[in-house]
């Protein structure tokens, strides 16, 4: 019989090893899941969204199912997963991590939730402190293949390490054997996997905000599927001329950056402002220059924007923007609402805001650069900084200063400084679905000491939402 790929052994062995986590990657882990169920909660507000909820076969409900937040649905696992995933994922404004992959590593959220849920309802005794534990698996798993692995530049979009983490974590969850989990996991591996072409000009569009859903219920199909017994394929990484190395990386090896751990879930970025992470430091920049700017809007020449080398590749964009998959995916959109409204929201990119007729001109006067140092800096591990310069100039030949940001609030070197705002955030995104009922979830999510040892099924009940 063929080995198994090492990579498929040492996450398999990883994913189901039993470890002392160290209280404070248990505390970020616990933020990520509050964070990720309250952008799931800002996004069911969405109509959108909303259109991708509820069974596909109209009235149908699974006894001992999963719930899907902010509704009363009870669906089959997989099927929850992908709509769970959809709304944690629709306003990009979950956590995110930024290496020669970029991703969110809470979209795994879905599939934990939605299996351990649907795993308590049987009977498992299944609590948060689990949940948290898997999470920390997916995240490391997503964020060291992440780190020397380039999947974008071969055309493949970064959701292909959702299905991989996703199913790590559902075989921890399920309690699979070794043999079983790296089975699920080459099946990962051998699945189709999405093109990047939905976020790329000129074909971005709403898929952006649903395919980790579908990434992360694929993965616990493929789970679920080894649990029965279904075979796996031991060399579907490496085997030549067949394996996904040769036939979709170009030939290039499949790494981990670093031993797995608990760095990703100790050094993750969390979101303080809906817009893809890499301008987060120019909306920050704008903020601050909104005063000086806003009453002198018509009379600006020139927006200098400098810049890291993957936003240049990213969302450096002219020219018509579509949808608001495409501004938030948009620098210089971002930039623009930011100076001209000193703030940035998920309804800043609705196509009534959008037809403001002061942000198109000034996109258009917007320059672009790179700064060499921001992309080194990027890179430097001993930084990932993700730098951003604004500077505003006006026709009468006077400027604004320079205003730079090298790491964004949500960087683990301000944690301290963004964990009052993310409170807010939670509290604002749980109010937008919950209403009142939001106050107790956040207490429940951030303060309890009893969270960790609550049922899962309980926690996603107090997600219910009653059909009006």
């Amino acid at each position: 019989m063929t080995h198994p790929d090492f990579l498929l052994e040492e996450l398999a062995r990883y994913a189901l090893a039993g470890r002392a986590t160290p209280a404070r990657t248990l505390e970020a882990a616990r933020l990520a899941l509050a964070d990720a169920l309250g952008c799931a909660a800002l996004a069911s507000t969405h109509e959108e969204c909303r259109r991708l909820l509820g069974p596909l076969a109209p009235g149908t409900v699974v006894p001992d199912g999963a719930r899907v937040p902010t509704t009363s649905y009870e669906l089959d696992p997989v099927e929850a997963t992908f709509q769970t995933g959809a709304l944690i994922r629709w306003l990009d404004y979950n956590d995110t991590w930024l290496a020669a992959e970029w991703g969110h590593p809470s979209d795994n959220f879905a599939a934990i939730l939605s299996l351990g849920d649907h795993l308590a309802r049987r009977g498992a005794p299944l609590t948060v402190a689990d949940v948290l534990e898997a999470a920390i698996v997916a995240y490391e798993i997503q964020g060291v293949l992440a780190l020397e692995n380039s999947f974008n530049r071969v055309g493949l979009d970064h959701v292909i390490l959702v299905k991989v983490a996703s199913a790590a974590a559902a075989g921890r969850l399920l309690s699979l054997d070794a043999d079983r989990l790296v089975a699920a996991l080459s099946n990962a591996w051998i699945d189709g996997h999405p093109l990047r072409i939905y976020r790329q000009a000129p074909n971005i569009g709403s898929r952006k905000s649903w395919a980790a859903g579908d990434a992360a219920a694929r993965a616990v199909r493929l789970a679920l599927l080894a649990e029965r017994g279904e075979m796996g394929y031991p060399s579907a990484l490496g085997q030549p001329e067949w394996g996904f190395e040769h036939v979709l990386f170009r030939g290039q090896q499949v790494r981990l950056g670093r031993p797995l751990g608990t760095f990703v879930m100790d050094n993750i970025l969390f979101k303080l402002v809906p817009a893809e992470f890499h301008a987060q430091t120019a909306a920050e920049c704008a903020f601050a220059l909104h005063e000086q700017v806003r009453a002198r809007a018509g009379e600006i020449e020139r927006i200098e924007i400098q810049t890291q080398e993957p936003a240049l590749r990213i969302i450096d964009k002219s020219g018509p923007l579509r949808n608001p998959a495409d501004r938030d995916h948009s620098l210089q959109y971002v930039t623009v609402v930011s100076l001209l409204y000193g703030e940035l929201t998920d309804l800043h990119y609705g196509d009534d805001f959008a037809a403001d007729p002061e942000i198109d001109p000034l996109r258009q006067r917007c320059v672009v650069e790179e700064d060499e140092r921001y992309s080194r800096d990027y890179l430097d591990p001993a930084k990932r900084s993700i730098a951003n310069a604004v500077r505003v100039c006006f026709a009468d030949g006077s400027s604004t200063d320079r205003v730079e940001a090298e790491y964004p609030i949500g960087h683990p070197r301000r944690r301290a400084e963004a964990l009052p705002r993310l409170r807010e955030k939670l509290r604002h995104n749980l109010a937008a679905a919950y209403g009142e009922r939001g106050e107790g979830l956040v207490e429940l999510l951030l303060d309890d000491p009893s969270l960790p040892r609550m049922p899962v099924d309980a926690l996603l009940d107090a997600f219910v939402v009653p059909m009006s």
